[in-house]
């Protein structure tokens, strides 16, 4: 393997996000993994694993949370960016949940947040803790969104958008999605579809999902329904080639209707197989089915 081929992930997120689950993922895949890095190390482990010191492993992933000082945090996204001169690849990786999901998971584990105290409720530590890593949140070259995910998908996503992309390679995720469970929080395009015929008001369709032939059938044929899919497909064939160029790493888009469960997966579905088709690596996501 040689210097082109070292590749580092940094991993940083709010406490109870699954920033834990990717270091564990990343490490079944074959990734030298570090928790919870104090970043007065991280010169130190730039400087090894750039010079390959002590048969430091070519592929690292580390953890990186809110315990370290507000000027660490604030400056980790330019020194992850300046390892590019030194001829590493590295991507940052942002790991969010929303408040109520994270009160809940701390709820059910018992376990105490690490910036909560005395005086700091778990609500304010959560809100303290997103805004130390802001920063970091706002210059991730992906940012996961867990509070729909479950433990495997959450692996899945890890396996198949990170580990295993292609280095030179747009990883590209289309996430359908209901308005009323609220927007996801990690997607780059968001399309609202609920100026489309909505076939959950013609009752012997309400039960299908935008997967199934009946509410296939029924959308195929709605005017305002291929004039979207047709200006979307448009949209993407011509912007799409021009992140890619941009050397970006990942990009998600998001279609939203009212309960995400027929307009949305059925336009998702749609555009996912017409990209396959002009082969880009392409992870689909119905959030709300």
């Amino acid at each position: 393997m040689n210097v082109k081929d070292r590749r580092l992930i940094i991993v940083s997120g709010l406490s109870g996000a699954g920033k834990t689950v990717v270091l564990n993922t990343l490490e079944d895949l074959s990734y030298y993994t570090i928790d919870n890095l104090p970043l007065s190390l991280f010169n130190e482990l730039i400087r090894q694993f750039s010079e390959r010191a002590m048969g430091l492993a070519p592929l690292i992933a580390i953890g990186i949370d809110a315990r370290n000082s507000r000027a660490d945090l604030v400056s980790l996204p330019k020194r992850a960016k300046s390892l590019l001169n030194k001829h590493v690849l590295t991507e940052l990786i942002f790991i969010d949940a929303d408040d109520d999901t994270l009160t809940k998971r701390f709820s059910e584990t018992r376990r105490k947040h690490p910036l909560s105290s005395d005086s700091l409720s778990l609500l304010d530590a959560i809100h303290k803790e997103r805004e130390l890593t802001l920063k970091i949140a706002q210059a991730a070259d992906l940012r996961i969104d867990t509070s729909y995910l479950d433990l495997n998908g959450l692996r899945d996503i890890v396996c198949e958008r990170i580990a295993c992309r292609e280095k030179t390679t747009l990883s590209l995720q289309i996430i359908s999605f209901g308005y009323k469970n609220g927007i996801p929080r990690d997607a780059d395009f968001v399309f609202d579809l609920r100026c489309l015929p909505n076939p959950y008001w013609k009752k012997h369709l309400r039960q299908f999902s935008g997967k199934d032939q009946p509410i296939i059938d029924f959308l195929s044929t709605q005017e305002r329904v291929l004039q979207m899919l047709n200006d979307l497909g448009g949209f993407f064939e011509r912007w799409i080639p021009q992140f890619e160029s941009d050397d970006r790493s990942y990009l998600s888009i998001a279609f939203g209707c009212t309960g995400g469960q027929h307009r949305s997966v059925f336009v998702a579905e749609h555009l996912a197989e017409k990209l396959k088709k002009q082969d880009k690596q392409i992870i689909i996501r119905h959030r709300d089915l």
